[in-house]
């Protein structure tokens, strides 16, 4: 509530003191104008894909959570990435949807803020905690007697509130940071309050800005991808020390399905944030942010779900089971 309020008086207020500048209470989405004349079936798709989305994922959170031989760490870091997917979806996806089909794109100062706020946390605890279970991949392969010591419950508790810490850090440093500049524009180029798009309206100079941005976006995204690479460079290079190619086939198995994730979220990190600002034009980088909005939270309760044994089997279970009505009748 502190974060809300702080955020709240911060977008309000400060505008106010320019007297210089014109003040901006809201803001405007330009959404998707290029395709004007396919916003309906745009809204068809994307509406598809989100259901599909929290399908998948809160099925994957319930297996989880219920399924006794499921209750181990690779799959608590998997409930903890679908739970925080879930919640970053909602927090861009519901608002692109109505501005596709809605006459009024436009959003509050202290809206803006508070969306892209919770963007931030979300979409940073999401690549450390990508980093948690390439760790737990790690530990599992490379050290398999020693496991269940290393990864005990004190200490996956502590990775996860890590990378939620540091989302929430980064988020309560940037955002104030953003609105606390005087804005000039009101249109916002993009969908959802995103970092680059909404300091784009600001009259001030934010060369000294767009650096810092570029440096945590770097810290965020290069960090924990790194330490991810290592952990699989020490993984395949132990994988490959099995002596039976069935062994290595086994442990490969159990890295694939969070690899895939990997290379596809990272990837599109990289893409949208660490590209020079100019290359891609108002279409393409929508369509990059798409890809990380859209179709990487669906990726991962598909992958996981149709390249994982247990995970099918778990389903399996799940829906095999009679009613209680039945069995007791």
């Amino acid at each position: 509530m502190i974060v809300f309020f702080y955020l709240y008086l911060l977008t309000w207020n400060l505008p106010m003191k320019r007297e210089n500048y014109t003040v901006v209470s809201e803001f405007f989405f330009q959404g998707f104008s290029s395709f004007h004349e396919h916003k309906l079936i745009l809204f068809a798709i994307f509406l598809t894909l989100y259901i599909l989305t929290l399908a998948g994922n809160i099925i994957i959170v319930t297996i989880i959570s219920t399924d006794r031989h499921l209750h181990t760490p690779m799959y608590f870091f998997l409930s903890m990435l679908s739970t925080s997917e879930t919640m970053y979806t909602l927090v861009i996806v519901p608002q692109m949807l109505s501005s596709l089909i809605g006459q009024s794109h436009a959003i509050s100062l202290a809206g803006c803020a508070t969306q892209m706020f919770f963007f931030i946390t979300l979409a940073i605890n999401n690549c450390f905690l990508l980093t948690a279970m390439g760790y737990d991949r790690y530990v599992a392969i490379c050290k398999p007697l020693r496991y269940t010591v290393i990864m005990n419950k004190k200490v996956c508790a502590q990775l996860v509130w890590g990378a939620c810490s540091i989302g929430l850090l980064v988020a309560i440093i940037q955002t104030p940071s953003v609105f606390s500049q005087p804005f000039c524009g009101k249109e916002v180029a993009h969908y959802f309050c995103d970092i680059r798009p909404v300091m784009k309206l600001s009259c001030a100079d934010n060369n000294l800005h767009d650096i810092i941005t570029f440096i945590i976006s770097s810290l965020v995204i290069v960090l924990p991808m790194g330490l991810v690479f290592i952990s699989y460079i020490l993984i395949i290079s132990t994988i490959l020390k099995i002596a039976s190619s069935e062994g290595q086939k086994k442990a490969f198995a159990t890295c694939a399905s969070h690899l895939i994730v990997v290379i596809v979220h990272y990837g599109c990190a990289s893409i949208a944030y660490l590209k020079p600002e100019s290359e891609n034009t108002k279409d393409q980088d929508q369509l990059i942010s798409v890809t990380y909005t859209i179709f990487t939270p669906l990726l991962n309760p598909v992958v996981y779900t149709l390249r994982n044994k247990e995970v099918k089997n778990a389903l399996h279970r799940a829906f095999s089971r009679k009613p209680l009505f039945i069995l007791y009748s």
